[in-house]
């Protein structure tokens, strides 16, 4: 069986066809992504209050929907924002919910949601929850107003509208959210004070429209062959209809058109939930999200062309613009990372033809693109689209892939060259070598297993970095063994002794060789075994200084992202009208452009901006005073660039807080340092929040601050006499309903224009109700029972100003709870290019030092970026103790010794210590990058010990601890030892030299520890053999 290929020549040529065929076909065929995609398990659940001040909303709706949601138990954390008129709750499920569970969790999320509706105040809209897509849209494109004059919304709206159902119709379109949407509504505006001269509320007014809206069946005329609908033709569906609509007044029949008795027109809702500012100008933008499975390149050529057609459409003075297209960034990283990848299959076969000679390097070269192809059509099978990861997975083993290979081609050569015939040296080579390699690939496996099964959003992150190891590793060891040794054998024919020797000197034959090197190596293997407690010590050096230097080094969760772009957010004091945030963004971004290294800037005002990156925090909504959009750069964005960005802006508006941060790899956070403190009290909160945030801003390197309850927000109070507007004939109710009314509207009835339903609002107008002297002077009429009772008549009224009293009250802006209990975030953000590691660490300092303590009843937790590491290191660590033992198991059956597996785990522990040595020696953090090199570091470099070790044991001298039949072993070996080790470390040269800053220090990990046991292999291994042998040997 071990020969079927070398004797069945057409079998390995149409195996090596098919190989090559499957690994093509699905590199053309799989989908294309920047980043991996994560598991939704993220959503917002919005109420609106209209009204409410913070305190109201938290009792009255955050409370309510919080106690639903703690039924769940598949709910992780939940964290709610109770604002003046909105209540937002953040709900995260468990790291372990899988996608295909996360649908049902949901559904049943939204069943508590409608149990908790009924029980929500009156005038409170339902909860709605929506699912936030952890990935990027796939193109963002802008509807730009160009004309000077205010932008006419309704054609913006209308052909947003028709936009989005071209590209809904393209194939592989999934969803697409409309930004800066103008909604529409018919307003009736009064005047109070003749409105109440005939007798009529707001309230009674609207009901009276209502009641002209008849959208509803009259019934239906049931014949013997059919059945016809009736309907009343009585909808309003213009506003002359509207304008028309006789208003009743007066018990004794007296009517008057509502066009002469209030003003009607068509506007937009004012002031707007929200804007859009595309290239300065009015906009309404679209973000298309692509389906999973689909290519997102070839998915964005066909919308480019159907945006091209639209275009041709519009008239002037509107402009169709694509701001964001993620298929350039798709295609920019996969095409740096494919070259990256023949760059190190290059470098791999160059130091294999230097170290084995030009026959080897062509078998080894040929099992890089079968064992390349085989992980490609896995891929396939598993629906593992190409996307950063996956592919860097394979450069990452590219050196691993040909590590069997070599060894295998190594030994069958030198078999065929001692004289064998070529299907004995292929049998004996496959004996000798199968138990120590299937050994060295599982636990490789394993190693890289806690990597591909991690569970959370950081195991999903780099998840595919150990599956495509996993499946190249097992590729490249069925490859070695039955392809590239029926190759090795086919050209290493028997040439005969004379013919050996005289090519042995010509390295483009054999490999490099030089006796000098070779006797003091020789020299320094016999100095060491003859003395094994002096190598096993000398070998321990590097190790145990690594370990010791961990604790020096600065730790990193996940690096900042190489991009032409960078995030901006504005925000300003709570009260702030969103035309005052509108005319500060304008002012931010004519500062910014002056800059040659930016484009554009473009903003997304009173809410979050759409997700052109995979981790952006969302969920704003009707944030009047906040503003987030994005840089666009010419240039690859560097930290001094933003911190230069930064200062200025602060200077220049020391009344808003500008946060300028570059993007980050990994799950998304709030803040990068952040402090959570608990309790009941809010004053109390306060004040030890205040404390934090006090230390926090003095510590160096920290930008901007934040508390959630450091923003205060004056509140007017309506002082009212009791007894004075029980005489007018109100009550509290009455009179809170009545200015609501008044104020912010009251709705009835609605317009159909096309499917577009317009609400109908009656209230008094913009400039009364902008005006506090015009509010105190309108006129409340008397309801209820003291009408009925004739005490008054509907036509009498009383002013606002001589039932009540003003006082201006500080109100908090927002009232944060996690998990049902209130907290105070208090928040960080720092420089560019900084660790937030390091400020935390002085900021704690800072907080012992000053005597910063606690009260008791309230307790504090660590959040931001440290949170997010604490948990993604213990999902890593999670499966550990399991993998731990299955490797040692492992190697115990394979060696068939405990002392043996004792050692190789020696060099694990080694190894570890090798691949700090590296970080520290080099100057990068230990971040979670490191962490997932140093997993992956223990799985590659225990390969070569175990090679030797199995050669050892196989030997009958050298198993007994004789050192002159252990340095012919360990000589034997070395050339495959060093030829795996530095095609191993070679392969990650193109990660090191342009991996940006994201793949270093994982790149080092993993090279430098590789490097590093290749010694360990050579000479603390055989060391520890010989000590244990003549140990036990002496005993017995």
């Amino acid at each position: 069986m071990t020969t079927l290929f070398y004797r069945n020549f057409r079998l390995l040529i149409l195996a090596i066809l098919v190989i090559l065929t499957w690994g093509i076909s699905a590199f053309f065929t799989l989908p294309r992504l920047e980043d991996p995609e994560l598991v939704s398990r993220v959503a917002v659940v919005t109420t609106f209050l209209p009204g409410a001040d913070a305190e109201r909303v938290e009792a009255l709706v955050t409370e309510k929907i919080e106690e639903e949601l703690s039924e769940i138990e598949e709910i992780k954390s939940y964290e709610s924002d109770s604002r003046a008129g909105s209540s937002i709750i953040n709900i995260e499920l468990l790291d372990s919910v899988e996608e295909a569970d996360a649908d049902a969790i949901w559904l049943r999320i939204r069943e508590r949601l409608n149990r908790a509706a009924p029980e929500l105040p009156v005038g409170a809209s339902p909860p709605r929850l929506e699912e936030v897509e952890i990935k990027a849209y796939a193109l963002i494109a802008a509807l730009i107003w160009e004309q000077d004059s205010e932008p006419n919304y309704a054609i913006v709206n209308r052909l947003s509208e028709l936009l989005k159902d071209e590209l809904l119709g393209l194939s592989g379109t999934e969803k697409i959210d409309i930004f800066g949407k103008q909604d529409e509504e018919i307003v009736v505006e009064i005047d109070q004070t003749q409105l109440a001269s005939i007798g009529l509320t707001p309230e009674q007014l609207s009901i009276q429209i209502q009641q002209s809206d008849a959208k509803v069946s009259a019934g239906l005329l049931r014949g013997q062959n059919n059945d016809l609908l009736l309907e009343i033709e009585s909808d309003l569906d213009s506003l002359e209809r509207i304008r028309s609509i006789p208003i009743n007044f007066s018990e004794q029949g007296q009517f008057a058109l509502l066009g002469d008795i209030a003003e009607v027109k068509k506007t937009i809702i004012n002031p707007p939930r929200e804007l859009t500012l595309i290239n300065g100008r009015p906009a309404a933008a679209l973000g298309v999200f692509v389906e999973s499975d689909y290519q997102i390149d070839l998915w964005a050529k066909t919308a480019e062309a159907e945006i091209d057609k639209f275009r041709e459409q519009l008239g002037t003075g509107l402009k169709l613009e694509i701001i964001f297209n993620q298929s350039n960034y798709i295609e920019n990283r996969l095409d740096s990372l494919i070259f990256n990848l023949f760059i190190s299959g290059f470098l791999v076969f160059a130091i294999t033809v230097f170290l084995m000679g030009w026959k080897s390097a062509i078998v080894v070269g040929l099992a890089l693109p079968l064992s390349t192809c085989m992980v490609l059509g896995s891929m396939g099978l598993l629906d593992i689209p190409l996307h950063q990861m996956s592919i860097t997975g394979i450069i990452v083993a590219l050196g691993l892939l040909i590590d069997t290979a070599i060894i295998v081609v190594d030994e069958v050569s030198q078999g065929v060259a001692s004289g064998l015939k070529s299907e004995v040296a292929i049998t004996k080579a496959i004996h000798h070598l199968f138990m120590p390699l299937m050994a060295s690939t599982l636990t490789t496996a394993l190693a890289f297993l806690p990597i591909a099964i991690m569970p959370g959003p950081s195991g999903e992150f780099v998840g595919s970095i150990g599956i495509s190891v996993i499946l190249a590793v097992l590729s490249s060891l069925l490859i070695s063994i039955t392809i590239s040794s029926a190759i090795t054998a086919k050209l290493y024919h028997n040439p005969g002794r004379n013919s050996w020797q005289k090519t042995k000197q010509q390295w483009w034959k054999t490999g490099f060789s030089n006796s000098y090197l070779t006797e003091i190596y020789q020299l320094s293997l016999r100095s060491v075994y003859s003395a094994p407690l002096l190598g096993i010590l000398l070998g321990l050096i590097l190790p145990i200084t690594g370990i010791v230097q961990l604790g020096t080094l600065p730790q990193q969760f996940f690096p900042q992202v190489d991009r032409d772009q960078v995030q901006i957010e504005l925000e300003l004091p709570a009260l702030t009208s969103i035309e005052k945030t509108r005319n500060t963004a304008l002012q931010v971004r004519e500062l910014i452009l002056q800059y040659p290294e930016i484009d554009e800037l473009q903003w997304f005002l009173a809410r979050s901006a759409p997700k052109y990156y995979y981790n952006l925090k969302v969920g704003k909504e009707r944030y009047l005073n906040y503003a987030q959009g994005f840089l666009q750069l010419n240039t690859i964005a560097k930290p001094e660039l933003v911190n230069k960005i930064q200062a200025e802006v602060d200077r220049a508006f020391p009344e808003a807080q500008i946060l300028v941060r570059l993007l980050e790899q990994g799950p998304p956070f709030d803040a990068p340092v952040e402090l959570r403190i608990y309790g009941p009290n809010l004053e109390e909160l306060q004040q030890i929040g205040e404390q934090a945030r006090a230390l926090l801003a003095q510590t160096p390197k920290v930008t901007h601050t934040r508390s959630t309850l450091n923003d205060v927000r004056p509140q007017l109070k309506l002082l009212v006499d009791e007894e004075e507007i029980r005489l007018a004939g109100l009550d509290r109710a009455a009179v809170s309903q009545q200015l609501d009314t008044l104020l912010e509207g009251n709705l009835g009835g609605s317009i159909l224009e096309g499917v577009e339903e317009l609400p109908v609002r009656v209230r008094v107008s913009n400039t009364q109700r902008g005006d506090f002297s015009q509010i105190k002077s309108l006129d409340l009429q008397p309801t209820g029972s003291s009408l009925n009772q004739n005490r008054l008549n509907a036509t009498d009224t009383i002013p606002l100003s001589a039932l009540a009293e003003v006082e201006l009250e500080p109100q908090f802006s927002v009232i944060r709870r996690r998990n049902g209990r209130r907290v105070n975030s208090i928040q960080g953000f720092i420089a560019a290019g900084v660790l937030p590691s390091e400020v935390l660490t002085k900021w704690q300092q800072k907080l012992n030092d000053s005597g910063f303590e606690i009260p008791s009843g309230y307790w504090s937790e660590a959040a931001g970026e440290a949170e997010q590491q604490g948990n993604a290191q213990g999902n890593l660590f999670s499966t550990l103790p399991v993998i731990l033992v299955l490797s040692a198991s492992i190697l115990v059956l394979s060696l068939n010794s405990f002392r043996a597996a004792s050692i190789i785990g020696l060099v694990a522990i080694c190894a570890v210590g090798l691949g700090f040595f590296s970080l520290w020696l080099f100057g990068y953090p230990f971040g979670f990058m490191s962490l997932i090199g140093t997993f992956g570091l223990v799985g590659i470099a225990i390969n070569d010990s175990v090679v030797v070790m199995a050669a050892i044991l196989e030997d009958p001298e050298a198993s007994q601890g004789n050192r002159r039949a252990t340095l012919k072993v360990v000589l034997r070996s070395t050339r495959h030892v060093i030829a795996t080790t530095l095609t191993t470390m070679i392969g990650f040269v193109p990660l090191l030299l342009g991996g940006g800053s994201f793949w270093p220090p994982l790149a080092v990990a993993i090279a430098g520890g590789v490097g590093g046991s290749t010694l360990v292999a050579l000479y603390l291994v055989p060391c520890s053999y010989l000590l244990l042998a003549n140990f036990g040997r002496s005993n017995n």
